[in-house]
């Protein structure tokens, strides 16, 4: 349906939008080689700050640098309830994410399917990059990132249009509770 990207070209379509990019998370955790050591010491009670791990860090100054530019970056995060652990991590570094310019929005699993996000929208992650093109993240049932995609089908589009649109109007903002949990 789409095109594969390489990581490479993954990483370029998340630096090359105009105007908006929108992440739909729904996966209960990520298994990211680069934030292994950094998720660990989190659950071990000894938090690093993210902005001395160099991904993330590079991630946070990439959202800074955009979001200066005018762009907008947001992201709705389908979360258990209660939080996984990575999804208490998640929301513990998702404070560094809004300082940079990100808005991040949470949305209880239960709530999105009250809503009829879910089951309808898939176990697909994607960004959404100006309303107009779609990377699809496909991961294993653990959370490894086994692909990307490149998706410009107009109604996969549309439909996903409809699918942010009804996530941000349902999830709450962050805030100061949300981030500490």
């Amino acid at each position: 349906m789409g095109t594969p990207l390489t990581d490479d070209e993954f990483a370029d379509q998340l630096r090359m939008f105009d105007h908006t990019a929108f992440r739909l998370e729904l996966q209960p955790a990520y298994l990211e080689p680069s934030e292994h050591d950094t998720v660990a010491k989190f659950l071990a009670g000894s938090p690093e700050p993210p902005t001395q791990v160099p991904g993330l860090a590079a991630w946070f100054e990439q959202i800074a640098e955009l979001t200066q530019q005018g762009k907008r970056i947001e992201r709705v995060r389908v979360h258990e309830d209660p939080p996984t652990d990575y999804q208490r991590w998640e929301r513990w570094i998702g404070r560094w994410n809004v300082e940079a310019g990100e808005e991040i929005h949470y949305l209880t699993r239960a709530r999105a399917h009250e809503i009829g996000l879910l089951p309808a929208a898939g176990n697909v992650d994607w960004w959404l990059l100006d309303s107009s093109r779609l990377i699809m993240m496909r991961f294993d049932e653990v959370g490894h990132r086994i692909s990307n995609e490149l998706v410009t089908d107009p109604a996969t589009v549309v439909q996903a249009c409809a699918w942010r649109d009804l996530a941000v109007h349902y999830a709450a903002p962050t805030n100061a509770r949300s981030a500490a949990a």
